[in-house]
């Protein structure tokens, strides 16, 4: 199976926890040894939302706040590859071509953001597009995408399973902003919409509903 596997960092990094982050990259190597192709994209987190407050009150536009929160998701996807040794490929590709071009490798790919205008969201569903994945998982800080946001309302419902179609009506953005922060972003949305890649959303403070996903048991809320 060719995968995606979307790390929040709302999960790994607000705060930042070494320990997941270490039990993430134990998971990305397991699935490799079970003959997936795999490939991580990991989001910067609390840590890349302070930035961009901070870039708005000195002044700096949209497109200087989210180069900030580039530069720390890429450092985020660093400590991954770091981590991972030569089960990993190495470097943070800095594209979506040369992510394509490594996943040949054989080895786990793991990389942030590529550039102003879009989340990691987006750069995961791209790599899903590019490399014809057959499932994109989303490990996230909620059990999975509800009929409403659960932060907002205590009687928000978990959608076990949703049409592409309905992704739009669930979000109150449509469209991106520096630091936008819902379960997945207006682009990302719209692309997965598009190219109808599975994608299975999944709480990610367990590293293991990640692999139950790619096993196809019931887990968090399933889109196709």
């Amino acid at each position: 199976m060719r995968l995606v596997v979307r790390v929040g960092g709302s999960v790994v990094a607000s705060p930042f926890d070494a320990e997941l982050m270490n039990r993430y990259v134990d998971l990305l190597l397991s699935l490799r040894r079970g003959g997936h192709v795999v490939v991580a994209v990991v989001g910067g987190g609390s840590l890349s939302r302070a930035l961009i407050r901070t870039a708005r009150a000195m002044g700096l536009g949209e497109s200087e706040q989210d180069e900030v929160a580039i530069s720390v998701s890429r450092l985020l996807a660093q400590l991954f590859v770091l981590k991972l040794g030569r089960g990993g490929a190495g470097v943070v590709p800095t594209s979506v071509e040369v992510a394509a071009e490594l996943v040949g490798g054989g080895r786990v790919v793991v990389m942030g953001g590529l550039k102003p205008g879009m989340t990691t969201d987006t750069v995961a569903a791209m790599l899903a597009d590019s490399i014809k994945a057959d499932l994109l998982v989303k490990a996230t800080d909620q059990d999975g995408i509800y009929d409403r946001d659960p932060r907002k309302f205590r009687d928000a419902r978990l959608l076990c399973s949703l049409r592409f179609d309905d992704l739009g009506k669930l979000f109150e953005a449509d469209r991106h902003r520096a630091g936008i922060h819902q379960v997945l972003d207006p682009e990302a949305v719209r692309l997965l919409q598009k190219r109808r890649i599975k994608t299975v959303v999944v709480n990610g403070s367990r590293p293991e509903n990640v692999m139950r996903a790619v096993r196809g048991e019931k887990v968090g809320t399933v889109i196709s």
